[in-house]
């Protein structure tokens, strides 16, 4: 709107030029009216007193007023607040005046007297489109206003994304500018009011199958939302099914990868009361926070306390309801009359009658893993309170499973067939088959959870294992409302479910029970991948008692989370039991990665930069090169059909092997000694360094899915371009002659015997009260000499001995054993024996 010509022209700022006539005095961008004095503009100038005369307008907030305080004949108007809400913020950077210079400022530098204010503008003329935008500040405080900038790149992407989570992992910078943005208080009103067009928007540029292409879409196991994952939670699930997703994702398959934390239940219920139904919130931000440092990658992490959850669990319920899958019966309960409340099954505690294990649970005994009933168990007890409940009837629903038992075989077989199982989990299904199903129980008597849409049961919440399973879809539907696509999609998606083999019942026989009896063409699990228990040292993993690293406390060690990444799956638990080891940890760190690894990455990006000036040289392949392209492309061939299969320890086993190619490879060549010989010998120290930084650049690569922080500071380094970051099924020359390479730096940090030995002690067992982050005392006094005696010589004695078998340079391998030999002198002044002389160097 322009000013009313009534409204004389304001004086021109006495520092600037004259004004040409062409330039037209009025704001170039809308801004905000005087509900009084329609015909005045308002400017965001420095703070004067309020008007008087209230605002025509309830919904404008109050504000400072806007005032020149420079030029009172400007036609400013006092009585309008300035709103700082998102439609008042101009939209982009503005042509510039005349009389203004560019400068990356909030203040017209024509008038440094003048506050500095939001909008940018030159209080003196008003026909000035103001300052230029100053750049978006990535890490806003929560407590300060957004810039202009913020709130315009906010509004682009709000329609989008909605919340940060929807960003990558990886953009932790950018995930905490987004929410503390949103977290404003005019953004949060702006999103309110986003038109429900653009709500659409953001489901169709969600990751969605696609016909003729392969769709795969991958669950982790939802953790329980108050139990802080400990390292054995962390391979079973998340981190395995991070690394497939990764590995398809470089394959250009359209992959969706989801999780988030299982908020009902008794567990849940009984935190609750004690700390408020809010801390939910709190613990689910605490899984989030965890899994960002590890480096998982989901496409979206929520949880099922929505909406959305109800709605699709309701709706199977009726489904089953209505087609006689369920059943009406009175289940005996325990109750404890001290604690006034029915018992859920993991608040029950007692001796299996299977195996006669002490401390089975009421739903299932972790030594034989039978599934059982509470009321079954010998000598029950209440965790809470250890008192003895009473066996109490109740009416409860039951899923009729021997009557989708028929359904249930038939589909087992077909997807047994062509599907990828683990042996666990075929075998802990088979169990269940042969003993015969029985109803199953899906309703509990609590008020948290997802309530029973059916009179007479309108007081009860359905059992956990029946919900939780449905927090797959949900957690897609909070995702896209476009979920069908991959639930209801049987004949395009695979689906990959990833689990500890104590979760498998419930995925394979449970949960796709409760689908089949639905009868809505659900998606139902084509590949279901359980790992074994990893074990920690001689132990369980055990918050209460300061055992075991858990996911809050590993970023406190000071070892990097892809070192962490790479030793769990190193050691993942895939054919049986296996343990975490503080003295294993170390030595693959420093053999595996450091001296392996680590090593050739480094040897090959620095001859490029010591002996060739930073530029790859050319290549002449001679036979051996050819051999060491072969054995490269031999191990990528086996590592892609290990990774299709998810056998992913095996395929990490087969990078490791190309690495360790690569260094006997360069071993052989002696790159450092031809390039000082004559011409023949400086043409073979170039191809050998060629071909060394191309198989290093495979290994960018490979290694992306495992370890993937390592793999961007390798292709960093190497300045591998975006587009020849992908997987290919065999060795390709990534980086051609000519190319430069950057800076290049090594990976990875030796650990040394005393840094793991503290932490051995920190997270080796002590008692503390109520799972608080207090500092875990050791139980007894360590025992020095033990502790050096059986920790570390061996540890130093096999690093040693990893090394002469790689055959790394000479001079690497006498600094280890020097120190193997100082560890044994310690060790025999601390037993009182007198330190032996190494043989061959006794003195005569």
């Amino acid at each position: 709107m322009s000013p009313s010509p009534s409204v004389p022209s304001p004086p021109q700022c006495p520092q600037s030029p004259p004004v040409p006539p062409s330039v037209p005095h009025v704001p170039v961008s809308p801004v905000p009216l005087c509900p009084q004095c329609p015909h005045v503009p308002v400017s965001p100038m420095s703070p004067v007193s309020p008007c008087p005369s209230p605002p025509v307008s309830p919904s404008v907030p109050s504000a400072p007023m806007s005032q020149c305080p420079q030029c009172p004949q400007c036609p400013q108007c006092p009585h309008v607040p300035v709103s700082p809400s998102p439609p008042s913020v101009p939209s982009a950077p503005m042509s510039q005046c005349p009389c203004v210079p560019s400068a990356p400022v909030s203040l017209c530098p024509q008038c440094p007297s003048v506050p500095s204010a939001p909008m940018s503008q030159c209080p003196q003329c008003p026909q000035c489109p103001h300052v230029p935008v100053p750049s978006v500040a990535m890490s806003l405080c929560p407590q300060d206003a957004a810039s202009v900038a913020d709130v315009v790149v906010w509004g682009s992407l709000f329609p989008v994304l909605q919340d940060q989570t929807s960003l990558p992992s990886e953009l932790q910078v950018l995930r905490s500018w987004f929410g503390a943005v949103s977290a404003w208080e005019p953004c949060r009103a702006a999103a309110a009011l986003l038109p429900e067009a653009l709500r659409e928007l953001r489901g169709h540029l969600a990751q969605l199958p696609v016909e003729g292409e392969r769709n795969v879409l991958i669950t982790s196991a939802l953790p329980y939302v108050n139990n802080v994952p400990h390292l054995g939670n962390i391979i079973g699930c998340v981190l395995s099914a991070d690394t497939f997703a990764r590995y398809c994702r470089l394959r250009g398959w359209r992959t969706l990868f989801v999780c988030g934390t299982d908020e009902y239940g008794t567990a849940t219920e009984t935190r609750a009361l004690q700390e408020g139904l809010t801390r939910s919130r709190r613990y689910h931000a605490l899984h989030a926070d965890i899994y960002t440092w590890f480096r998982i990658s989901f496409d979206h992490f929520g949880r099922t306390t929505t909406p959305q959850q109800t709605r699709i669990a309701q709706d199977i319920f009726q489904r089953l309801l209505a087609r006689g899958f369920l059943l009406q019966d009175t289940l005996e309960q325990l109750r404890c009359e001290s604690c006034g409340r029915y018992l859920a099954d993991r608040f029950v505690e007692g001796t299996c009658p299977c195996c006669g294990y002490a401390e089975a649970r009421g739903d299932q005994c972790d030594r034989c893993g039978k599934l059982i009933n509470a009321v079954e168990l010998q000598n029950p007890q209440c965790k809470l309170c250890r008192g003895t409940p009473v066996v109490t009837p109740t009416q409860h629903l039951f899923l009729d499973l021997p009557k989708l038992e028929g359904r249930l075989e038939a589909w087992l077989e077909r997807t047994w067939a062509a599907g990828e199982w683990t042996a666990n989990a075929r075998h802990i299904t088979r169990t269940w088959l042969r003993d015969g199903l029985k109803p199953r129980c899906i309703t509990r008597d609590l008020t948290w959870g997802t309530p029973v849409p059916l009179d007479g049961f309108r007081d009860k919440v359905f059992y956990v294992w029946f919900d939780a399973p449905i927090g797959y879809l949900s957690i897609t539907a909070n995702y896209t409302e476009h979920w069908e696509r991959w639930w209801k999609n049987p004949e395009q998606v695979e689906l990959y479910n990833f689990m500890a083999k104590d979760n498998v019942p419930f995925h394979s026989v449970v949960f796709p029970c409760s689908l089949l009896g639905a009868d809505d063409n659900y998606t139902l699990v084509n590949h279901l991948i359980a790992t074994e228990y990893l074990n920690y040292e001689d132990g369980k993993f055990s918050k209460s008692r300061g055992v075991g690293v858990f996911g809050d406390m590993a970023k406190d060690t000071g070892i990097p989370a892809d070192v962490w990444r790479f030793y769990l799956l190193y050691l993942r638990p895939e054919g049986q039991d296996s343990a975490f080891s503080w003295a294993d940890l170390m030595l693959k760190n420093n053999s595996e990665l450091l001296n392996n690894l680590g090593n050739f990455i480094n040897r090959a990006g620095m001859f490029v930069c010591k002996f060739f000036g930073g530029t790859v040289p050319a290549m002449a392949l001679t036979a051996e090169d050819q051999r060491l392209l072969a054995r490269v492309t031999l191990e990528m061939r086996r590592y892609h059909q290990l990774m299709e299969r998810v056998r992913l320890r095996d395929a990490l086993r087969c990078v490791l092997g190309i690495s360790r190619h690569g260094n006997q490879y360069i071993q052989v060549n002696e790159p450092w000694k031809r390039i000082k010989g004559d011409e023949r010998d400086r043409q073979r120290a170039g191809t050998v360094t060629g071909v060394a930084v191309n198989v290093a650049a495979a290994l960018a690569a490979l290694l992306q899915p495992f370890v993937p922080g390592v793999s961007a500071a390798i292709q960093g380094q190497l300045r591998i371009p975006p587009e020849r970051c992908g997987l290919g099924p065999g060795l390709t020359c990534t980086l051609p002659a000519g190319h430069r390479v950057g800076t290049v730096s090594p990976l990875f940090q030796k650990l040394e015997p005393e840094q793991v030995e503290a932490l051995r002690q920190r997270f080796g067992g002590g008692q503390v009260s109520g799972g608080s982050d207090t500092t875990v005392m050791p139980l007894t006094p360590p025992n020095h000499h033990h502790t050096l005696k059986s920790f570390l010589p061996p540890v130093q004695g096999n690093l040693v001995r990893q090394l002469k078998a790689a055959q790394v340079e000479k001079a690497q391998v006498d600094t280890q054993v020097a120190k193997l030999l100082e560890l044994k002198r310690q060790l025999a002044l601390a037993e009182g024996r007198s330190p032996e002389v190494p043989k061959g160097k006794r003195k005569k």
